[in-house]
């Protein structure tokens, strides 16, 4: 078990190296408030002068201390860089150089820390590595935090506790940090900031350990016996009391040796039944214990995390693509893929298939069945046709003779001006489908080809030769829609198949309600004037033209635009809109009113089938057979190879962040996979 924290230290270096907080790996932060002794509690912990130390804020950046444990014997291993120690450092910031002089060591902190947080008390977030080697620690990580502090001095901004609070809540926030939450004895316990901070992260105090320090600073008559028993505020992981150097130790050089044996007589004398569970070796001891078990916690989920992990950011290379190398292949393969994919996505054979609304030729097939169809079922045959339009058209037809049949050349003008009504909803289906096809380019380049993402301009000119073409084929497919209803225009047959069967069933129906009004004649009409209506009297319904004469003032404002009695201006004499039809004049609107009829569905019926066919052939099929040709002769020229697979500025330092990170998670998974079940007991 005692190879789990080497195993974390060894992560931590991996991580390091491409500087990412992507991995919340197990590790002891300190926390407390200014000058509690937090550093002093470190340096005791690795025995050494290591740490800048002074009055007011000291640290100033966190600093992430690795203590490792190397048998006596080992620091000879390093003859071969001109040193015979048997304690030395490593910064992460300086690489490989070993310093053997502790120091040296705190003065590269000092330096280091001014380098990123100026000279004057500022703060900075950007931590500090440091590994210790030595034969008299145990085995830990640790991070070393600046203190909870409330007024700002010196340059610090005036939102230096927020600042330093938020810094603190970074690294403690993480669920897998042991919080060591350092108060010094000679102030309240109730009052302890480090505690309070520690409960609002780790309210059940599942990995908070209490360090009480200036045990010696006490007020002359009390103790802290209540305090390191628990009583006052009980800690789950415990409270374990150590006495610091004071300040004056460490201006006479007093060594850490010796003052952690004037701890321990210090604590026989004081708390000789605590003194066992309290002290600096103690705190060592516990607070390796407490990381290990903690890690043997952790590993299982790191080991997915890692791998879950090592997975996505796969992936994210795979779509950042390799360097250009042969730029004409690639960029022949790009223009190929991205034709196959947007023919693909016509044919509902797309890789990636879009599952919330409908796309390419289902869509398409959407806008020719339901839209269109349905905006051609609704258009109604007589739709802007009265009775009255109906008759004046047959009346304008005949001239100024009056005619004995319907003129055809009335019913061939009404139907043609009501199936121009057809043209409309044809030339805006044609604009749907140019829609869709524009929408395809864009589906295509954010779903099928996430290539082209890494080549912008290739991506713009691509997007432009597709809708140039497009562009192209919308006016010849509309001439050729417009065609469809001129054609039909063109020639009304009334001899078609579907139109005569209409005809033969209205002409019976027609003789049919004929027969009825002759059997129903003698009964309506005065007896005198059956004598007087012959075969021809029929033809006006109102009795034979010798009748006409006898009644010429009723028959004179019968009809529209005949002159009324004492009327002279014949042109102000408006048309009764609202007047009752004679049965003559119903019947030739109703005859009028079927033949339109039927022959605008037969038309609608030609219109509703040749028009998708018109869409597919000039538009959608063109568009798929020659977008490839269309795309390669306008593209792939040798002056415009570099200028496409010119890869937008970001993607190669992301690609380049995406690998380093890949390589350290594969490190990192390596790393996890050499221990063993049996270091976990």
């Amino acid at each position: 078990m005692e190879a789990l924290i080497p195993v974390i230290n060894k992560l931590q270096d991996v991580f390091n190296t491409v500087g990412a907080d992507i991995i919340q790996l197990p590790q002891i932060a300190v926390v407390g408030t200014q000058s509690s002794g937090k550093s002093s509690v470190l340096e005791s912990l690795v025995g050494r002068d290591l740490l800048p130390r002074g009055t007011g804020i000291v640290t100033r950046r966190p600093l992430i201390l690795q203590l490792v444990h190397v048998d006596p014997g080992d620091g000879r291993k390093n003859e071969d860089e001109g040193r015979d120690v048997e304690e030395w450092g490593k910064f992460l910031h300086t690489k490989n150089k070993i310093h053997s002089d502790f120091d040296e060591i705190r003065q590269e902190i000092e330096n280091e820390t001014e380098r990123v947080s100026g000279n004057n008390k500022g703060i900075s977030d950007d931590p500090i590595h440091l590994k210790i080697f030595s034969p008299h620690v145990v085995n830990l990580t640790l991070v070393d935090l600046p203190g909870i502090t409330k007024v700002p001095v010196g340059d610090q901004p005036k939102d230096i506790e927020i600042q330093i609070r938020d810094l603190i809540l970074k690294h403690i926030s993480n669920p897998n940090c042991i919080i060591l939450a350092v108060t010094a004895a000679n102030t309240d316990m109730a009052t302890s900031e480090a505690l309070k901070v520690a409960r609002e992260v780790d309210p059940d105090g599942r990995r908070t350990l209490a360090v009480v320090t200036k045990l010696d600073l006490m007020d002359a008559g009390t103790d802290a016996m209540d305090v390191l028993m628990g009583r006052v505020i009980p800690v789950k992981l415990g409270i374990i009391g150590v006495v610091n150097r004071s300040q004056l130790d460490i201006n006479n050089k007093k060594s850490v040796a010796d003052a952690i044996r004037d701890e321990y007589a210090f604590l026989q004398k004081k708390y000789p039944s605590l003194a066992n569970r309290n002290g600096t070796k103690y705190l060592a001891r516990t607070l390796n214990r407490l990381l290990m078990h903690h890690i043997r916690d952790c590993l299982p989920e790191l080991k997915t995390r890692i791998n879950v992990l090592a997975a996505q950011y796969q992936s994210l290379l795979s779509s950042y693509g390799e360097p250009v190398e042969d730029q004409s292949a690639t960029l022949l393969q790009l223009i190929t893929k991205f034709a196959t994919e947007y023919c693909n996505t016509i044919e509902g054979t797309a890789k990636y298939i879009e599952t919330a609304e409908l796309c390419g030729g289902a869509r398409i097939c959407y806008i020719f069945h339901e839209t269109f169809g349905r905006t051609l079922e609704s258009v109604d045959p007589l739709g802007g046709l009265s009775t009255i339009d109906i008759l004046t058209a047959i009346r304008n037809a005949t001239g100024p003779r009056p005619s004995l049949f319907v003129p055809e050349v009335s019913f061939e003008l009404l139907v043609k001006k009501q199936v121009k009504r057809l043209e409309e909803p044809s030339l805006r289906c044609v604009e749907l489908v140019h829609e869709e096809m524009q929408r395809i380019i864009q589906h295509c380049s954010n779903y099928s080809t996430q290539e082209l993402q890494r080549f912008p301009k290739l991506h713009e000119a691509i997007v432009e030769v597709v809708t140039s073409l497009l562009r192209k084929r919308l006016p010849i497919t509309n001439e050729m829609v417009h065609n469809l209803v001129a054609i039909e225009l063109a020639y009304i047959n009334t001899k078609h198949p579907d139109f005569a069967d209409a005809c033969g069933v209205m002409n019976n129906n027609i003789e049919e309600q004929r027969r009825n009004r002759m059997r129903e004649l003698p009964a309506a009409v005065p007896r005198e004037k059956v004598g007087a209506t012959g075969p021809q009297g029929e033809q006006d319904g109102t009795g034979n033209w010798r009748g006409m004469l006898k009644k010429g003032e009723e028959a004179a404002g019968s009809g529209p635009g005949s002159p009324l009695k004492g009327v002279v201006n014949l042109l102000d004499v408006p048309v009764p809109v609202a007047r009752k039809l004679s049965s003559r004049e119903q019947r030739d609107c109703e005859v009028i009113e079927r033949l339109i009829k039927s022959y605008f569905l037969i038309v609608r019926k030609n219109i509703q089938d040749s028009v998708p066919k018109a869409v597919m052939h000039f538009l959608v099929n063109h568009v798929k057979d020659s977008l490839q040709s269309e795309l390669v002769g306008q593209l792939y020229k040798s002056g415009l190879l570099n200028d496409l697979l010119t890869e937008s500025e970001d993607m190669a330092q992301r690609r380049k962040e995406a690998a380093d990170m890949l390589q350290a998670l594969q490190r990192a998974s390596q790393v996890i996979a050499e221990i063993r079940e049996t270091h976990l007991w």
